[in-house]
């Protein structure tokens, strides 16, 4: 194997080895569960509370103008705004566990409310950047939809420690921004291979979950249509639980590629990885 090779196994072999340290914080902790729990719970009242009045008001009847254009910004940065700040919760919290700590509910909610003001503001950045990204997204033209498409998995990696900044560093949503991206450019190029990589393990995961509950729900339906109804609903608590461990856990992969790139030393958690080439700079 070339030199080239081995750096790109060290890297696959460094992110599964972050991944997997990741996950026994959150076994020794799940309590940290509950952020990404709460925040699926306040994100689908905010899309109820949109949807209704849009559907009511017939916000698309006539395409997307003006007023479904503010629409769609309005509902983007009130998600944006609960995603966050459960997000930011959530890595609070981690941060106190990487640490040595033992946080409470209480102790994330406290990290984010007290970071709201740049929250707001980052809501508002990432609620335009996604009306746009919709927007060319949606485009007619198949080369501005591979670019939407391109643009919007940059933004996914240069905002990925946005979070982590915002809870650690009293300074506002763009210089957060600016951070992060630096971040990633100097230090942490790696952080693509983790990301992806849990949301594929996941993936597939999930499409196992839905594939084995489909069979399942009609074989059971040719004996019981209410043992279907359970099963089915079992497998659908299931795959939502899924999605709550995830975020958590890329929640707290976030928090601890923060601290060892800022700190230039692993978490307890993370000792014992060899992690000190992954950041030194580029």
């Amino acid at each position: 194997m070339g030199t080239k090779g081995m750096a790109m196994f060290e890297k696959f072999s460094r992110s599964w080895e972050l991944v997997k340290a990741s996950a026994a914080v959150l076994r020794s902790d799940k309590e940290l569960m509950l952020f990404p729990m709460i925040s699926a719970a306040a994100t689908l009242m905010v899309l109820a509370t949109f949807l209704v009045p849009m559907i009511g008001w017939r916000v698309f009847q006539h395409g997307f103008g003006v007023s479904a254009a503010v629409w769609t910004f309005l509902f983007y940065f009130c998600q944006y705004t609960v995603i966050l700040f459960f997000n930011s919760a959530l890595v609070g919290a981690a941060m106190i566990r990487l640490e040595g700590g033992d946080p409470s509910l209480a102790d994330g909610l406290n990290a984010a409310k007290a970071r709201l003001p740049a929250i707001l503001g980052y809501a508002a950045i990432a609620a335009t950047v996604g009306l746009v990204l919709k927007r060319m997204k949606d485009d007619s033209h198949f080369l501005v939809r591979l670019l939407g498409g391109g643009l919007g998995a940059a933004w996914t990696l240069a905002t990925f420690l946005v979070v982590p900044v915002l809870v650690s560093q009293d300074i506002g949503p763009v210089d957060a921004l600016k951070k992060s991206a630096g971040l990633l450019k100097r230090t942490w190029g790696e952080n693509a291979i983790g990301n992806i990589g849990i949301g594929a393990a996941f993936g597939l995961i999930m499409f196992a979950v839905i594939v084995v509950g489909v069979l399942l729900a009609y074989a059971a339906a040719q004996l019981s249509m209410a043992l279907a109804v359970v099963i089915a609903v079992l497998f659908v608590i299931a795959a939502l639980l899924l999605g709550v461990y995830q975020s958590a856990l890329s929640g707290i992969y976030s928090a601890a590629l923060y601290r060892y790139a800022t700190h230039g030393e692993a978490p307890p958690a993370f000792q014992g990885l060899h992690l000190e080439s992954a950041f030194q700079p580029k």
